[in-house]
């Protein structure tokens, strides 16, 4: 597992790593043209509601501008990039939006959790959110809210950097502390995790447990218990409860740890594996 630090914003995707070595293709050499399309897409779904000028992409990118405005026009006819009414503003486009609800649907492993997502939600009546690690962040992929109080900003589609929440601290936890880098890593709350010492007895301490607690470390005022799902090896999928601290009682803690464990075990028991299923790496 790749690890990067230095993480910028909670709902902003991973930026792109614009020169990726041969290793990362498996050794075949990379088309110019497909990695300076992603690299653009990933760019503009960095910035979020910024929408950006020709000039920012063409000079955070290194394209010269007639090139990038010809790969614009491209992928704006394609519906994978939007513009204004002006034409001088470039923001992400729908076909994104298209594709990543297409990945939902078709991997098993969300579809088989979907229903104990429920389950966990009609039984403690929180949040529950299902997340992947990807490098350093974690990407929700489900997520049902709770009624009871404003839904936070972590939604389908959004990422948190794996030390700072539950879902991520859970995923590390499954893995040899060498994969871990260095450090000092971004504080998104004053409880968040900065050093690599700090996060190392927490991941200790998880594994002990056999879950993790992130206490305000990646949203203030929100509590999480996440919980490594191990049916890949190492886990890459957890689930995790999200409660606010003014509804947080010691006897509510207790309930949502013996039901996220409960609902664990029935999920790790019902994804599908053998012939027939798809192992995606």
């Amino acid at each position: 597992m790749r690890m990067r630090v230095g993480y910028a914003n909670v709902n902003r995707p991973v930026r792109p790593d614009y020169h990726r070595c041969m290793s990362d293709t498996g050794g075949v050499r990379e088309v110019k043209s497909a990695a300076r399309t992603v690299d653009l897409l990933e760019l503009l779904a960095a910035r979020g509601d910024r929408p950006a000028r020709l000039q920012e992409l063409a000079a955070e990118l290194g394209v010269p501008r007639s090139s990038m405005y010809a790969l614009l026009q491209t992928l704006i006819s394609r519906g994978w990039v939007r513009t204004d009414v002006t034409g001088s503003l470039y923001g992400i486009g729908i076909h994104a939006l298209l594709t990543g609800t297409s990945y939902l649907d078709s991997d098993p492993r969300v579809r088989a959790v979907r229903p104990y997502l429920d389950e966990a939600s009609e039984a403690l009546g929180e949040t529950i959110h299902m997340g992947r690690l990807d490098g350093t962040d974690v990407a929700y992929l489900a997520t049902r809210e709770s009624h009871e109080y404003l839904r936070t900003i972590l939604r389908v589609g959004r990422r948190l950097p794996a030390h700072a929440g539950a879902l991520g601290k859970a995923l590390l936890a499954e893995r040899p502390d060498g994969e871990l880098p260095e450090g000092p890593y971004e504080a998104l709350t004053p409880n968040s995790h900065t050093s690599r010492q700090s996060l190392l007895a927490d991941l200790a301490e998880i594994r002990s447990r056999g879950w993790s607690v992130d206490r305000e470390e990646g949203v203030t005022g929100i509590v999480g218990f996440g919980f490594a799902l191990r049916y890949d090896s190492p886990a890459l999928d957890a689930i995790s409860c999200s409660v606010p601290v003014a509804r947080l009682t010691p006897a509510h803690e207790e309930r949502i740890v013996a039901v996220m464990r409960e609902i664990r075990i029935k999920a790790e028991a019902t994804v599908p594996a053998g012939p027939g299923s798809v192992h995606w790496r």
